[in-house]
């Protein structure tokens, strides 16, 4: 699959601990044990050195470790606007146009961590896919599985039947530096293994809408990135994985030398959570952020201008039970401190539910501390607790207003929300078309956003769907 191009233009690293502790294989592990990893956190030397007239014997053991990701998917075509395939509304509309079946194939790249056939690649290289091979540099191609995939990371593990392969060796990417030497290794453009050059041009690159509603702490850097390289490798100087490559800024459809990619810690601790459980528990805290800005830094006492106001508590949420207020100033977790609110969603999304962590907090121009034992942030939830717009995978709603009622025609006594946006690759894009206002969910009136997010639940729901004038009652089903 190519590489995510934006012509527009987030969760803090593993940390060294985090990264040795990946040698530790779970005593208890559902679904899969961690396979050993290899990892060398070994600063880089960045005193004056000779002349490098070549990075060939550093690159030569993650040149074997890079290998190129090829996905299938089966694409079904079908009407538009209706379910035409449904026989209420045949009735009204006639048959709708056959269904045509076609082959679309993607490229990307992938990175070996483990002897045993793990490869960390980016989730929107194997998304949707119906299948998916692996070519290693010598030319053998293997069927990959999925073992797990985080669309809020962009991280994606896979696994295939081979043992004793070339693995990458991971380093600590909270070590570097603006001005690091780094090199992005992949399969670009599907022209083979190539390896670029450029240097770390920032590191914590976050709030760039590139994941919708993800956790973004991309390191950017000016090494040649092109469709193609997501899920490669970006390496440091001495032949390290520190990132892996995701995503391209550009206006041209190539390379302008504004990339991004995951930190290593960051993809290594989800790969973790991945392998041992299927999926990824994320810490939630249970409040409502603002960033500070000179004159509130004033107001609220916080010399420096660094932290997080809090401006609204949830109800019976860990922050609430911990004792923290509407205008407190969250300014550390465990002695880390905290810039923005982007920062403090990262940290506290990379602690497992259940952490106990330290908050540093200014109230009324005294620094404070209270511990607070962390829930579990449920992924149909933002980071204060209340609802998103997006009701089901893919399908988003908004509660019914003029602008809306004249944007899809809407009759004036429709009540209830309306889908204002489908991912066509979302399953329920047949079933609830842009337009389509939804009144009720499993017998309960909805009005709103959070209203239909509480009516729908687990398991089998029934929804009363008004499409143009039309009622009927669906039913779906979720995970």
């Amino acid at each position: 699959m190519k590489i995510r191009i934006l012509a527009s233009a987030l969760a803090a690293g593993l940390g060294i601990y985090g990264l040795i502790g990946l040698l530790h294989a779970a005593e208890e592990a559902p679904r899969g044990t961690m396979p050993e990893i290899k990892v060398d956190a070994t600063p880089l030397p960045r005193a004056q050195a000779p002349l490098v007239t070549s990075y060939a014997d550093a690159l030569e053991e993650i040149r074997h470790s890079v290998v190129s990701v090829y996905s299938t998917k089966i694409v079904r075509m079908r009407g538009r606007g209706l379910p035409f395939d449904d026989p209420f509304f045949r009735r009204f509309f006639g048959p709708g146009p056959e269904q045509e079946e076609r082959i679309q194939s993607g490229l990307g790249s992938g990175v070996i961590v483990s002897e045993n056939g793990y490869i960390l690649t980016n989730n929107h290289v194997i998304a949707e896919s119906d299948e998916i091979r692996v070519a290693l540099p010598d030319g053998k191609e293997f069927e990959a599985e999925i073992v797990g995939a985080d669309p809020r990371t962009d991280v994606a593990v896979l696994k295939i039947d081979a043992e004793d392969l070339p693995s990458a060796t991971l380093a600590d990417s909270d070590q570097l530096r603006v001005g690091d030497l780094v090199f992005a290794v992949g399969n670009p453009l599907g022209v083979g293994q190539t390896t670029t050059m450029g240097i770390v041009s920032a590191t914590g690159r976050s709030n760039l809408q590139l994941l919708r509603d993800g956790y973004e702490n991309f390191i950017q850097t000016d090494a040649s990135i092109n469709p193609g390289n997501s899920g490669g490798a970006l390496v440091d100087a001495m032949g390290r994985v520190v990132g892996i490559n995701t995503a391209i800024i550009s206006t041209s459809r190539g390379n302008i030398g504004i990339g991004f990619a995951i930190p290593i810690n960051l993809a290594a601790n989800i790969m973790r959570s991945l392998i041992e459980t299927g999926s990824v528990a994320r810490g939630f805290l249970g409040v409502s952020l603002q960033d500070l800005d000179a004159d509130l830094a004033q107001e609220f006492g916080v010399e420096d201008g660094k932290g997080v106001l809090v401006v609204d508590v949830q109800e019976d949420s860990p922050a609430a039970r911990a004792g923290l207020e509407r205008g407190d100033v969250i300014v550390s977790v465990d002695g880390r401190p905290i810039a923005d609110a982007s920062e403090l969603r990262l940290v506290i999304s990379q602690k497992s539910p259940g952490t106990k962590v330290t908050i540093g907090y200014v109230r009324d121009g005294d620094e404070e501390s209270v511990e607070v034992v962390l829930g579990r942030l449920e992924e149909d939830t933002n980071f204060a607790g209340s609802a998103s717009n997006e009701l089901v995978d893919g399908v988003r709603i908004a509660p019914i207003d003029r602008e809306l009622r004249e944007q899809f025609d809407l009759a004036e006594e429709a009540r209830g929300v309306v889908v204002i946006e489908v991912d066509p690759r979302s399953r329920f894009a047949s079933v609830l078309p842009v337009g389509t206002v939804i009144e009720q969910i499993n017998r309960k009136l909805v009005t709103d956003v959070h209203s239909a997010r509480e009516a729908i639940g687990r398991g089998r729901n029934i929804l009363l769907l008004n499409i143009r004038g039309i009622y009927r009652y669906v039913a779906i089903t979720l995970n």
